[in-house]
């Protein structure tokens, strides 16, 4: 059963599907680029969500050269910075961000900046200063380069941190770095993470003095 409290130092954060619901233009972009590879679309999107691009695209077409993928994600980047219509926070995200301002937090995402900066933005959320996004690392998602590198960042140890996510690919990157995962949303639901909340109204922060953090879910 999933726990009802965690206790951590440092939280990483993952950002969409986590913090902002861009699954409008992340299926209004994916579904183009399958159509043109000659994919099915709905197979694409059981894909897609929490790896880089080129990770997406390796998977879907594991015989196209990696160069391909690496031109391709650079379009479709391009395209998901420019296309923000729909997106939107996730409930509860701005209270979230503002309840953990003061504390150890880092973003860890398989968005570029540009991208990053453009979907926090348009979702109306506060940048965390720390971020790990997909220039910092060579690998994505399941990897756990980029948790690791966000633990490393903040100066703390894996097991010090607890992930939040939402995706399949996420969910294995915060496990394979030793860290506790916090799941949000439905995708989450299915994947056992060691806590799960419908969205980010269902959690409560309580900072101590001595700088333990208390996450406390609502799982009714």
């Amino acid at each position: 059963m999933p726990a009802t409290a965690l206790t951590a130092h440092a939280l990483l954060l993952d950002m969409d599907g986590t913090l902002v619901n861009s699954d409008a233009v992340v299926e209004r972009c994916w579904r183009r680029w399958a159509l043109r590879m000659g994919l099915d679309p709905e197979e694409a999107l059981k894909v897609v969500h929490g790896r880089q691009g080129y990770a997406t695209m390796a998977a879907l077409l594991p015989d196209r050269p990696m160069e391909q993928n690496y031109a391709d994600n650079r379009v479709m980047l391009a395209e998901e910075t420019a296309d923000t219509d729909g997106v939107v926070p996730v409930g509860g995200a701005a209270a979230f961000m503002d309840a953990i301002a003061a504390l150890p937090h880092a973003l860890v995402t398989s968005a570029d900046l540009a991208l990053a900066r453009a979907r926090m933005g348009a979702a109306g959320l506060r940048m965390p200063d720390f971020k790990v996004t997909a220039e910092s690392v060579g690998a994505s998602k399941p990897d756990p380069e980029g948790f690791l590198k966000g633990a490393a960042g903040l100066g703390f140890a894996p097991a010090d941190c607890v992930v939040f996510e939402d995706s399949e690919a996420g969910i294995a990157a915060g496990r394979a770095a030793g860290m506790r995962v916090v799941g949000v949303g439905p995708r989450a639901a299915a994947l056992s993470p060691d806590a799960h909340v419908d969205d980010l109204t269902r959690l409560r922060v309580d900072p101590a003095a001595d700088g333990t953090i208390t996450l406390h879910f609502d799982v009714r």
